[in-house]
């Protein structure tokens, strides 16, 4: 029997990162939102920690962290 996924499992997060250039973007996985100097990850909740600390080691710094869907309305 296959385990049912959790809520945590469909949450994502977006890091926005300043001092990362994009050729220095862990894994390549980058979702650019807006133009700027800073950087957007898009990162799902059970990669949270390991993600911090990748972007630690390339010398990035995060700004601030928000859920991905914080713009939808209740019940979307």
């Amino acid at each position: 029997m296959i385990p049912s996924p959790s809520p945590s499992d469909s949450r994502f997060f977006v890091y926005e990162v300043a001092g990362l250039n994009r050729y220095q973007q862990p894994d390549n996985s980058n979702y650019a939102i807006r133009p700027s100097d800073n950087v957007f990850i898009q990162v799902p909740y059970d990669r949270m920690n390991k993600k911090m600390r990748s972007i630690t080691r390339l010398g990035g710094t995060i700004v601030s962290i928000r859920p991905l869907n914080e713009h939808l309305p209740k019940g979307e």
